[in-house]
């Protein structure tokens, strides 16, 4: 069980989102949201406010009657449920609301108990709005996205229901659930925030780290294959340098090769006179090519960049993200722009960046393993059967190729790419819900080179017969990935192992 009664942390999403924890408020927050709403209540009856008994965007300078005030948040909600494109994957929903669930719980929204209490409850019984992924411009916060779950709290729209797209009535009335109470401004304070580009973001953390240690995995497991040096990883070199990053991923590469009989020190094999007996050409490499050498310092700045984007996505989650807000110890209302998601667009640029970066280093070291040309220890496309007539890993490395190129073109930014609309209120934009929903596409994209890359890297390990060499920590890769890919020497259907390898690898125990 969750309780929420102070700032949430990454691991409190974690816990909700992939332990299917349940959330209860203590009692100092309901304390919170239920003087923000008295408080609302009565300052906003003898002034003007925006949202409250105004339009909204650049309708905002006409006033709205007091008898209208209660229709004007429905007809918000409703007009802007427009959303289009493939809906939003429930964990994806449900992170959006757990975000929007703490902001709402600051005390700075004024919002009605009832919406609290029953994001509460969806979230807790797996009820999931349909919200669709094409409709955000990340500028007056997630405005479309956020209409449908504001539509579902008004006990319309649909939902999905224990897997089936269910209207919102009919799942409220199995589950006696009533709709929220709108007195004030619920409308527009559940729809005026980052909400859905937060938790997508947060999402994205999580999987990305998932991403990152697979990653270090296959480049532990590929120096062994190539029997690499070892001093590229050392300590006194990745010193040399000061990014933390750096010296991380080669510390975590170092311990994991530690048991390894198949690395190899400079000291033994170059340094010792041994290597300096007149030969002029030397057989084996005297370094590694870039993709084995330069991993500490190529996933050394996707960690450090990961490590930033955790921190905002958690400062963004634990702030007043919509507009005015309600200040009940000053007791005062205040305009301006929290809603605005550069904060999250520019975080969701790095982090599809670097993520980017990461599956061209996996692409990288696939393309080392199957050119036996480079590698020189290896079979073409590390092919266990006949060369010629057998193909090997040939036919997948289109695929990681391709993928790759697509990540390529999808790291473009989007914190950049503001085209202003709503009358040019919005005159300029974060696009933080696309670049969060990009950058989730470019991480799924990275799984599936790195899956190809693993089943090739226990090929190799297979046609080299070094499973008695390797490092314990090679050695529990190689057998979780032929628990799910078995050796094969004639040619087999590809597609089916890749994507149970990406399934495995994106598992969040």
């Amino acid at each position: 069980m969750l309780k929420i009664e102070k700032e949430l942390e990454l691991s409190d999403f974690y816990s909700v989102l992939f332990k299917n924890d349940k959330i209860e408020l203590s009692q100092s927050i309901i304390k919170r949201v239920e003087k923000s709403h008295e408080f609302l209540k009565e300052f906003s009856e003898n002034k003007v406010i925006y949202g409250v008994n105004t339009g909204f965007g650049p309708m905002a300078q006409y006033k709205i009657a007091d008898k209208d005030r209660l229709q004007l948040q429905y007809n918000l909600i409703r007009s802007h449920a427009s959303g289009t494109g493939e809906p939003l994957k429930a964990k994806y929903v449900k992170a959006a609301m757990l975000a929007r669930l703490n902001t709402l719980c600051l005390g700075n929204s004024g919002v009605h108990p009832s919406v609290v209490d029953l994001m509460i409850e969806l979230i807790n019984r797996d009820i999931t709005p349909l919200i669709y992924s094409h409709g955000g411009v990340g500028a007056s916060g997630d405005l479309v996205q956020l209409a449908h779950l504001a539509l579902v709290l008004i006990g319309e729209g649909e939902v999905f229901y224990k897997g089936k797209l269910t209207p919102t009535a009919e799942v409220f009335e199995i589950e006696n659930l009533s709709p929220i109470k709108v007195v004030i401004r619920e409308g527009l304070a559940l729809m005026n925030g980052t909400s859905v580009m937060t938790g997508i973001g947060i999402v994205n953390t999580i999987y990305s780290q998932k991403l990152l240690d697979w990653t270090i995995g296959c480049s532990v497991a590929i120096n062994e294959i190539v029997c690499a040096y070892d001093d590229h990883l050392s300590v006194e070199l990745n010193q040399t340098k000061k990014h933390k990053g750096q010296q991380k991923i080669a510390k975590i590469m170092r311990e994991a090769l530690s048991d390894s009989k198949l690395t190899k020190s400079r000291e033994d094999h170059l340094y010792n006179g041994n290597g300096n007996n007149g030969t002029s050409i030397f057989k084996d490499k005297v370094q590694e090519y870039y993709s084995l050498r330069c991993v500490p310092q190529i996933l050394g700045p996707v960690l450090d960049t990961l490590k930033g984007v955790k921190r905002i996505m958690i400062e963004e989650v634990n702030s007043a993200n919509d507009n005015p807000i309600v200040d009940v110890e000053k007791k005062h209302v205040y305009h301006g722009g929290n809603f605005h998601g550069d904060y999250i667009s520019l975080e969701m640029d790095k982090l599809k960046l670097v993520v980017t970066k990461l599956s061209m280093l996996s692409e990288r070291q696939l393309n080392y393993l199957l050119n036996h040309k480079l590698n020189d220890i290896l079979t073409p496309f590390v092919n266990l059967g006949t060369l010629g007539l057998n193909f090997g890993m040939q036919g997948v490395q289109f695929t990681a190729t391709s993928t790759t190129a697509e990540n390529q073109t999808l790291s473009n930014p989007m914190y950049v790419h503001s085209i202003p609309n709503n009358n040019d209120n919005q005159d300029i934009v974060s696009m933080g819900t696309n670049a969060a929903l990009i950058t989730k596409k470019v991480i799924e994209n990275a799984f599936e080179v790195v899956a190809i890359e693993l089943i090739t890297v226990i090929q190799a390990i297979e046609y080299l017969g070094v499973q008695d060499k390797i490092s314990s920590k090679t050695s529990e890769l190689y057998n979780q990935i032929r628990a799910i890919v078995p050796v094969f020497k004639e040619d087999v259907i590809m597609y089916p192992y890749v994507n149970n390898v990406k399934e495995f690898l994106m598992k969040i125990d």
